[in-house]
C-alpha cells in the first residue's frame, strides 16, 4: 500500500511541475528556470524521496512541507542579452535594459534574477521602477555599464543615471562596474570654471525609497556628480564597495544618505574628489565601518541647514575608518539660518594619516560664491557627539576645530583618548569656540 501511494504521489508531483513550466515558457520563452542546481530534482528515489518517510502507522508524511510549497516556486533568470542589448560598448542598450527589468519585475516567483554578463553596455539615463510581483529580485552585475557622455540625453532628467525607485527587497551586486564617465560635467563644473553657472549633474546610481535593500561587491567609478545615493529608503546594507574618482573631480561624493533610515555601510573603499561618505537631513540609525577613505574631503554629516530649511539627522555612528590624505576627517557642518538637530553622533575607532582638519565642526559652513551673511538667530543644533579613539597625524596646524553658534552652541561634546599631532610628530593644536567640551582618558590637543 505505502509503495502505490509513493508511485502516485511521484506522479503528481511530475504533473505539476510539468505544467508549470510549459506554463510560465509561453509567458515568455526567454526566462531561464534555474534549476541545475534544485534540491528538488526528480531522480528515482534520491532527493525527493529523502523528503518522505515511512511513519510507524505505515502513513506517509512529508519531513517538511515549506520544502515544497515555498522553494519549490521556479526561481527566474532574466538575462539581457536576450532581451537585445549588444554588449559592445557601442550600441545603446538602454531599451533592452528597460525590457529585461519590465520582465523581471513583473515575473512572480520565490526570487528572480536580472543577470547582466561580463560585456560592455552603453546606458542613457533608466530608471528601474517598482514594486515588483516577485518576494525578492537581485540584479547581478559582471559586466561593465558605461554612461553616455552626451548631456542632451539626459535632458528629461539632468539629475540622474541609473536609479532604482519603489523598489522592495532588492539586491544589486556583482563584480562588474558601474562607470559614469563624468568627465565632461567635470570640465564644464563652476568648480573647475569659475565663470560657468554652477548646475546639477546626474548621480550615477541612485535608490529612491527602497525598502529591504542589499548593494554589495560593485565598483563604481568616475561619477557625473555623486556616485552613489540612497533616498528616502529604509533598511539598507552596503557593503564591500569600490568608489573612486580623481581628486579633482568636484562633487563627487562616494556614498550619500538622505532621509534614510537603518542603514548599514561596511567594507568600502572610497577614493573621489568630495565626501567619502555624506549624510543629510532626514537620515537615522546610520552605521559606516571599516571604511577606508582618501583622497576626498572625508566623512560628513551634512551639509545640513541649507537656505534656512529645518534640518534633522541622529542616531550616526561611524567606526573603524581609516583617513589618508583627506582634507577633511570626520566633520559635521550645517549653515546659518538653519534649524533642526543633529544628535546622538558618535566617531569611533578611527586612523588619521596627514589629514587637513581631522575632527571638525563647522556651524558656519559656506559653499557659495558669495559670502554668507551672518544669520545667528538661527542654527541647526548639535548636541551629544562622541569621539572615542582617534589617533593619526595631522597636515593642519590646528587638528581639532570647533566652530559653533554663538546663540545655539555646541553641546555635550566628548573627547575620549584622543591622539592628533603634525605629521612631524610636533603637538598640533585645538580651536574652540561656542562649545564646552568634557574629556576622558588622554586628549590632545585640548581646547585652550
Amino acid at each position: 500500500m505505502a509503495n502505490h501511494q509513493k508511485h502516485i504521489l511521484k506522479f503528481f508531483v511530475i504533473i505539476v511541475s510539468l505544467v508549470a513550466c510549459y506554463c510560465t515558457l509561453q509567458e515568455d520563452p526567454h526566462i531561464l528556470l534555474h534549476s541545475d542546481d534544485s534540491p528538488y530534482t526528480i531522480d528515482d528515489g534520491g532527493t525527493f524521496e529523502s523528503l518522505i518517510k515511512q511513519s510507524p502507522d505505515d502513513h506517509l508524511r512529508l519531513k517538511t512541507l515549506d520544502k515544497l510549497v515555498g522553494p519549490s516556486l521556479p526561481f527566474i533568470t532574466v538575462n539581457v542579452n536576450d532581451y537585445g542589448a549588444a554588449g559592445d560598448g557601442i550600441t545603446d542598450d538602454t531599451k533592452a535594459f528597460q525590457k529585461a527589468w519590465e520582465v523581471a519585475c513583473s515575473s512572480s516567483g520565490e526570487a528572480v534574477s536580472l543577470v547582466v554578463p561580463k560585456q560592455n553596455y552603453l546606458l542613457k539615463p533608466i530608471r528601474f521602477s517598482g514594486p515588483c510581483k516577485s518576494d525578492h529580485i537581485t540584479v547581478q552585475i559582471n559586466g561593465v555599464l558605461e554612461a553616455s557622455d552626451n548631456p542632451s540625453d539626459y535632458e528629461h532628467d539632468p539629475t540622474h543615471w541609473l536609479e532604482f525607485k519603489n523598489v522592495q527587497s532588492l539586491s544589486v551586486k556583482g563584480d562588474g562596474t558601474i562607470n559614469g564617465n563624468g568627465n565632461i560635467w567635470w570640465q564644464n563644473s563652476c568648480k573647475r570654471n569659475k565663470k560657468l553657472p554652477c548646475k546639477n549633474a546626474p548621480t550615477a546610481l541612485t535608490f529612491r525609497n527602497c525598502k529591504n535593500l542589499v548593494v554589495e561587491n560593485l565598483k563604481i567609478k568616475d561619477a557625473q556628480q555623486i556616485h552613489l545615493s540612497f533616498q528616502d529608503s529604509i533598511y539598507v546594507r552596503a557593503s564591500g564597495l569600490t568608489v573612486t574618482a580623481p581628486q579633482d573631480s568636484p562633487n563627487t561624493d562616494g556614498i550619500h544618505v538622505t532621509n534614510t533610515q537603518n542603514i548599514q555601510i561596511s567594507s568600502s573603499v572610497i577614493a573621489t574628489g568630495d565626501d567619502c561618505i555624506s549624510i543629510v537631513s532626514g537620515s537615522q540609525n546610520v552605521q559606516a565601518a571599516d571604511i577606508t577613505c582618501g583622497p576626498g574631503h572625508g566623512i560628513s554629516i551634512g551639509s545640513l541647514g541649507t537656505k534656512q530649511a529645518e534640518a534633522f539627522v541622529s542616531d550616526i555612528t561611524v567606526k573603524r575608518a581609516n583617513l589618508s590624505g583627506t582634507k577633511n576627517g570626520v566633520r559635521i557642518k550645517t549653515w546659518q539660518g538653519g534649524s533642526g538637530s543633529a544628535s546622538n553622533i558618535n566617531f569611533q575607532n578611527i586612523e588619521m594619516k596627514n589629514v587637513t582638519n581631522p575632527i571638525i565642526i563647522d556651524q558656519n559652513y559656506c559653499d557659495q560664491k558669495d559670502p554668507c551673511k551672518q544669520q545667528q538667530y538661527s542654527a541647526v543644533q548639535i548636541k551629544n557627539v562622541l569621539y572615542h579613539n582617534i589617533k593619526g597625524t595631522s597636515a593642519s596646524e590646528v587638528s581639532v576645530r570647533f566652530d559653533c553658534s554663538e546663540d545655539f552652541p555646541c553641546q555635550g561634546i566628548v573627547m575620549q583618548n584622543v591622539d592628533l599631532t603634525l605629521e612631524t610628530g610636533e603637538a598640533s593644536k585645538a580651536s574652540c569656540h561656542n562649545v564646552q567640551v568634557s574629556y576622558v582618558g588622554l586628549v590632545t590637543p585640548r581646547c585652550p
